[in-house]
């Protein structure tokens, strides 16, 4: 009787569980699924049945205006150039000040360090005026230049690969040292390439990042032509085109902005879980 009784309360404990992860599971995709299903829908069943996840009737009316009324092909080619200059820049930056950080010795490399983390415990919001004055009195501000160069370096990327480049154990280096490696030869061309699983994620974090940041685009630039998708969404947001809700223009936009997002997760975390193992293989 004891063991039936374990096991029931084993099962009821199971059931619990999973009933309460499937409950915040369906909290969290539903506001997806009512964005996407709004934008099939037609502005009056919109704003009536906004919270109807079935369009009726369907339409791709909202699709259609977003092309032909927007700048979106305009802002989707913003966001693409500086998404990839950003997420390159950070990738060989970061990686290299943090391997510089886990493994050269030079004076004030710890308060370096420290200066680091601190920058992460500082809010954004509180950079904005800095940031602009900065940008204003370089004489880069509302160009691409100003949309990027202040993003192309982030203290988190430098903070995961400085972690992950002291796991590496040092005899690897010291032995292509011995082959006459130098610092940059042993970081390029032997680091590097260990260190795949921390890459993608810094991957990950700066494409996902860069291509949904909207409030640096605020203090950066105000010409229109320089607009990204965030920016050029929230300008639709908030009224740009001066007549009714238009729901399905709206969330038709912020659903074209997240496909590459989810696309780039998609197929990069498959590559991040397959290097994760490896890593933990050669550990």
């Amino acid at each position: 009787m004891t063991v039936k009784r374990r096991d029931s309360r084993s099962l009821a404990s199971t059931f619990a569980g999973y009933f309460v992860l499937v409950f915040f599971a369906l909290v969290f995709i539903y506001p997806f699924v009512i964005q996407v299903a709004n934008s099939f829908k037609t502005e009056p069943d919109a704003a009536a049945n906004a919270l109807s996840p079935i369009p009726h009737p369907f339409t791709t009316g909202g699709y259609e205006k977003v092309f032909l009324n927007t700048d979106l092909p305009l802002w989707l080619g913003n966001s693409v150039l500086v998404t990839i200059l950003v997420t390159a820049g950070r990738v060989l930056l970061c990686s290299m000040a943090g391997y510089a950080l886990a493994r050269i010795r030079f004076r004030g490399r710890k308060a370096l360090f420290s200066a680091v983390i601190g920058v992460m415990a500082v809010p954004p919001v509180v950079l904005f005026v800095p940031k602009f004055l900065v940008l204003n009195q370089f004489g880069i501000y509302d160009s691409y230049t100003a949309l990027v160069l202040p993003l192309i370096v982030d203290a988190a990327g430098v903070f995961i690969m400085k972690q992950f480049f002291e796991s590496v154990p040092v005899s690897v280096e010291e032995a292509a040292r011995i082959d006459g490696a130098g610092v940059w030869r042993t970081f390029w061309s032997v680091v590097l390439p260990m260190a795949r699983p921390a890459l993608i994620t810094l991957t990950i974090i700066s494409f996902q990042g860069s291509w949904n940041e909207f409030a640096h685009t605020l203090v950066a630039v105000q010409s229109p032509e320089l607009f990204t998708l965030p920016r050029g969404i929230a300008d639709l947001v908030s009224g740009s085109l001066g007549k009714g809700t238009q729901y399905p223009l709206k969330l038709g936009a912020a659903v074209l902005a997240t496909i590459p997002v989810a696309v780039i997760f998609v197929v990069f975390q498959r590559y991040f879980v397959r290097g994760a193992n490896e890593g933990a293989d050669k550990g």
